[in-house]
């Protein structure tokens, strides 16, 4: 049984049809893409999946549980971190995990969240500082491990490592990469298609709101006959009439 099904999923705002009857599935331990052009339907699509938009039409489920239906249950096994996701700067990095991990579990439970997430961090003794005292990129790994540490059956990252200077997107692409080794299945988004290649086991691309072509990174590049995702990425775009 897959971890995610999408059936047919709907999205309209007034007269607005954001998302137009996508299908796709997530297998469990997959690391599965869904990249596109901005306003293609991508974090509309993440941010109902994550139970924070209600579809119009189309059925999401997560090992199923019903996404509209079963809202409490799915919160419970997911966990969601949006592109623009800010810590709270007055606590260390330490006190912000432990702020986290206490919405989850209590006592010992707790406390091997928060050390699961200091070790996810990677952040040393800064672990102990003030987070308005950190760079951007130790921000985005502190707040890969908020929603890595408390083991989701599914993590939704939109744009993990938006912003961040090379080495620091390597490290969180490593976190994301062995996360799936310990039973996380994850769905992401990415502008940057070197890191969708890298990271991916299947992509969908979207369009317009519509699911446009679907495959490995490997089966894509064969597929269209280029070098990389970037190249299929702009292939697939153009010929389904956006340029």
């Amino acid at each position: 049984m897959p971890i995610v099904e999408v059936i047919d999923l709907k999205k309209s705002y007034d007269s607005f049809e954001a998302v137009k009857g996508i299908n796709f599935n997530i297998e469990e331990g997959e690391i599965f893409g869904l990249i596109g052009p901005n306003g293609a339907g991508k974090t509309t699509t993440l941010r109902i999946i994550s139970t924070l938009l209600k579809p119009t039409a189309g059925i999401i489920k997560i090992l199923d549980y019903d996404i509209v239906r079963e809202s409490d249950k799915v919160r419970k096994i997911i966990s969601y971190l949006p592109e623009d996701a800010g810590a709270y700067k007055n606590f260390t990095g330490i006190d912000y995990l432990v702020f986290i991990a206490r919405f989850f579990a209590k006592g010992v439970k707790m406390k091997e969240i928060v050390n699961r997430g200091v070790e996810i961090a990677n952040l040393g003794d800064r672990i102990n500082d003030k987070v308005d005292t950190y760079s951007k990129g130790m921000i985005r790994r502190l707040l890969v491990a908020r929603t890595l540490m408390i083991s989701p059956k599914l993590a939704i990252l939109d744009e993990p490592t938006s912003g961040l200077d090379v080495l620091n997107a390597q490290e969180v692409r490593k976190i994301i990469k062995d996360s799936t080794r310990h039973g996380i299945t994850v769905l992401l988004s990415s502008h940057n298609m070197l890191e969708v290649e890298f990271l991916c086991d299947r992509i969908a691309l979207i369009n317009n709101g519509k699911i446009v072509e679907m495959g490995s990174p490997k089966e894509l590049i064969e597929k269209y006959n280029c070098r990389n995702i970037e190249e299929v990425f702009t292939e697939v775009i153009k010929c389904s009439g956006t340029f």
